[in-house]
């Protein structure tokens, strides 16, 4: 089997595998049944676990093409990755400092500055003051952010079962 074959197969499974962890998730929360007067939110495959996963790989990729090429400001993207960290930690659902997301950017402090402005003024980011801290800002995926975050990875993988030989489930596993 060819190293493209084995990554296909390996991304189906980390896909099933975060699908059921997001079932088991959301059986085990409704374990004392519905809330009453609550509307039950079903699991929405478009918003799925492995996106998070998804974007991590991308990130990794990224940098680890910077390492090859021997050169961090030769595919610089400072708002993508940006993006791509902020996702994350949403999907983490951990709180992200500035300084965090400037790091993340890997590009100076200052440009990295610049773009969380430029991210913010299109409302795809959100900067949140630390209540317990006053020198501390959190950032953080705005919804509409967030959507477009969901929409990007639920179209790649779209095309990634598009562009792969998909066997029905009978047959997966039967093999």
């Amino acid at each position: 089997m060819s190293q493209s074959q084995l990554r296909a197969k390996a991304r189906r499974l980390i896909a099933a595998a975060n699908e059921l962890l997001a079932i088991a998730h959301e059986l085990e929360l409704n374990e004392g049944g519905p809330v009453p007067g609550e509307a039950s939110a079903p699991y929405s495959a478009k918003d799925s676990p492995v996106w998070a996963e998804v974007a991590r790989s991308s990130y990794r990729e990224r940098r680890h093409r910077s390492e090859i090429f021997d050169d961090q400001t030769l595919f610089g993207e400072p708002a993508w990755d940006i993006m791509l960290d902020l996702f994350i930690a949403a999907k983490e659902r951990k709180r992200l400092p500035v300084t965090s997301a400037c790091i993340g950017a890997a590009v100076p402090v200052t440009t990295a500055l610049r773009w969380l402005t430029v991210l913010e003024d299109k409302g795809l980011i959100v900067r949140e003051n630390d209540a317990a801290d006053a020198r501390r800002v959190f950032v953080r995926l705005s919804t509409d952010g967030y959507e477009k975050m969901i929409t990007y990875f639920s179209s790649v993988a779209g095309n990634m079962r598009q562009d792969e030989e998909i066997e029905p489930p009978a047959l997966r596993m039967a093999n």
